[in-house]
This record gives C-alpha cells, structure tokens and sequence, in this order.
C-alpha cells in the first residue's frame, strides 16, 4: 500500500500500519474469527471503499454489491440456522465495526438486515416463520427493513404508535405510515410494528412481515439528507394493506418484544460509532505524519498530538464498552440500561472525535476525498437513531435512581 503524498493529498482507503487496537481487544476473538474479519476488510476495502464517496455524493446504493457480499455469509451471524450455528455477538459487533470503518450507510445497511430485520424475525417469529425467510435473507436473496418509527412519532413511539392493525378473518389489515425506514426502497420485506385495533381498543402492540407486492404498500426515497447519504432511507404507506395471519410474527404481542430487538441493535449502534471513530483515528494519524507545515509533519507538534491522543482515548473506551457489552450478549444477561448507555456514550464520543479530526485536517477536512467530510456528516445520523442521547440517558437515570423521569 501506497503512502499518502508528503503534500497532504488524499489518503489510502486503507491503513494497515496504524494499529487503533491500543488494548488489543481484537485478541479475544479465535483466529478463525479473526480470519472472517480479515476477509471482510479485504472485501470492504477494495470494493466499497473506492466508490463510497461517489455514491454518498449522488445518494445512491451500490446494489451490485449486495451478490458479493452474500458470499461473505456474513448476515445474521448470532442467529442460530439449520445449517450453521450462531456464532458469538463479540464477532458480530467486530463485523459491525469493520462496515463502518469503511462506510457509516454501509453499516446501515448490515444492521438494519442483519440485526432488525432478522433479529425480529429470529425472536418473535414461529419455527416455521424463521425456516421461511431467514435462509434467503442470510444470503441476501431478500433483504429486509424494520418499520418502527413514524411521522409523528419518534422517542415517544411507544407509546404513540400510529399505525394499526385490525383482525379481519384470517388477514390483518394495515394502515398508517412508518418514516426514516432504513433499506425501505428496496427492501423485498419490511417488519411493521402496528398498534392492534381488533376490538376497538389497544390490543397491544404486533409485529408484521410486509412484503413488497402486497397491495396498498408503497415506498418513497427521502432526500436531501446531510449524513448516511448511501442509506435508502424511505417513507412507508401503508393503506389498507391485507397481511395474512401466517405473516404475523407469532410472538410479538407487546413492545416489550419490539424492545428486545432495539435492546441488541442499540448495542450494534455502539459498535458502528466505534468503527467510525477506528476510520477517522487511521486518517487523522496518517495526515498528521504526512502534511508537512514549516518544514515538518504537523504531528510533530503538541497540539495535534494531543488531539489525536484524545480520538485513540475515546475510541479505546467506547471500544471497551462495546466489547462488555457484546459478552453480556453472549451470557444472556444484557439489560436495556446497558445497551442505552452503549449506545448514547460511544456516539457521542463518536462526535467529538469527527471534530477533533477535522480540526486536525484544517481545511482538507470538508473535501470528500480526503476521508473526514463523510463520517463527519455521518455521525450526526449515529447520534440520533435508535433512540436520541436524552431519551437513552433517561433509561440510565432510572436504573441509576429507581425513579423515572420520563413524561
């Protein structure tokens, strides 16, 4: 690999002589592990690293790839198959990490498959519902979305669920609207949650596969959105939409249920952070020992050492998080105030690291192709989805006090 050019030019997508593991913690995976996860770089590397600020730009998605990456059989990897054993949540959360230091969209894209759409599946589906569609999604002959958000309800989405579901028979009938849908333009199934309005009243919250061709279901792309550009993200309408009772995940009757999902995937947004801030630590050093500024590399002053030195802390802390976390996983003993408080330090240290490195790259910092401007705009998206700082925090307050602060 090629060294960046002394006069500061752009910079190799990757950095194979920086070494962002300061603890080591990638030494507590098994080497065959550690092979997967090398293969996978290898793969992100030369195939979506070259052409993901070309496609951030345009806002596009690189369908081609999705053939490829199949091959890597890397979905739904902590999901027991028929034919392959469910591997560790440590790995899975390493495989989150190396999407997005490539691509924050990317990552996206591995979650919201891999995690939502699947993770429901595998925990509120019936032995039949999971022999039906979580082969083909582990191969990526269908990809899947998860429909919780809506367009008036966000943080409060529990409890103000707006779309419904009415028994009619041996169908449901869904109508209302989900928003900020990631995959949700092309995705061949989407989990709907719906508000159960059978009898009149609030039967409970319940969990539906949608799938694409059903009649009264649409999809429309949201644009102009400043950060994970590469991420389809759509508004969903559903308008009288017949889902037969074979299409209702058989145990999910609660948003308890809907919360075991986001308990795990706030754990994997910790870990997209984490594979940010890997990315931006790797640019940040390897422009500092490269740009040359009054005869010498800027990281031979102070200031930028000390910056750099606060990316390596967050990123070494937020890591460490991540990796506890995923053991509890693993131990069947992680609770949501943990996952809460995963999710709401790592991205927000997440924001103060794309900041630091930008600092660090002065004016190069906002063009694309010096690798800062994306993960910058990027991190906003992190900072917000699958519950804001503030509502995350509140979920540590209570464990914290016995008390709740919510309204």
């Amino acid at each position: 690999m090629a060294d960046a050019p002394r006069d500061g030019g752009p910079l190799p997508g990757a950095r194979a002589d920086i070494d962002p593991d300061f603890f080591g913690y990638r030494s507590l995976l098994d080497p065959d592990e550690q092979a997967l996860l090398a293969g996978l770089r290898a793969w992100l590397t030369g195939n979506v690293a070259p052409i993901a600020d070309d496609y951030w730009s345009r806002s596009e998605f690189p369908h081609q790839l999705i053939p490829e990456l199949a091959e890597l059989d890397v979905m739904g990897l902590s999901i027991d198959l028929a034919d392959r054993k469910a591997r560790r949540r440590l790995l899975s959360g390493f495989v989150g990490l190396e999407f997005a230091r490539i691509d924050a969209s990317f990552a996206s894209f591995y979650g919201v498959h891999s995690g939502l759409a699947m993770g429901s599946i595998a925990q509120c589906g019936s032995d039949e519902q999971r022999e039906r569609w979580l082969p083909a999604m582990r191969h990526l002959d269908q990809v899947g979305a998860f429909g919780l958000t809506e367009p008036h309800g966000g943080s409060d989405v529990a409890g103000g669920l707006e779309t419904t579901a009415r028994r009619d028979g041996d169908e449901w009938v869904l109508d209302g609207a989900k928003r900020w849908i990631g995959n949700g333009t092309f995705a061949d199934l989407v989990v709907v949650w719906a508000k159960d309005v059978t009898d009149g009243s609030d039967g409970g919250v319940r969990g539906f596969v949608v799938e694409k061709d059903m009649p009264g279901f649409s999809s429309a792309k949201m644009e102009n959105k400043m950060a994970l550009r590469i991420t389809q993200n759509a508004d969903l309408t559903l308008d009288g939409v017949r889902v037969p009772e074979a299409n209702r995940l058989q145990h999910a009757d609660s948003f308890d249920d809907t919360n075991s999902i986001l308990r795990s995937t706030r754990g994997s947004v910790a870990w997209s952070a984490v594979g940010v801030m890997t990315a931006v630590y790797e640019i940040a050093v390897q422009y500092a020992k490269d740009r040359v500024q009054f005869g010498r590399p800027i990281g031979a002053n102070q200031l930028v050492q000390d910056l750099l030195a606060r990316i390596l802390g967050n990123l070494t802390a937020s890591l460490g998080m991540a990796v506890r976390g995923a053991q509890l996983q693993d131990d069947g003993v992680f609770h949501d105030e943990q996952g809460a408080l995963a999710k709401s330090f790592c991205t927000s240290r997440l924001r103060e690291c794309v900041g630091w490195a930008r600092e660090i790259l002065g004016g190069n910092g906002i063009l694309l192709e010096y690798g800062i401007a994306r993960p910058f705009n990027d991190a906003e998206a992190l900072y917000s989805y699958e519950g804001t700082r503030e509502i995350n925090t509140l979920i540590v307050g209570r464990s914290i006090t016995g008390l709740s602060a919510f309204t």
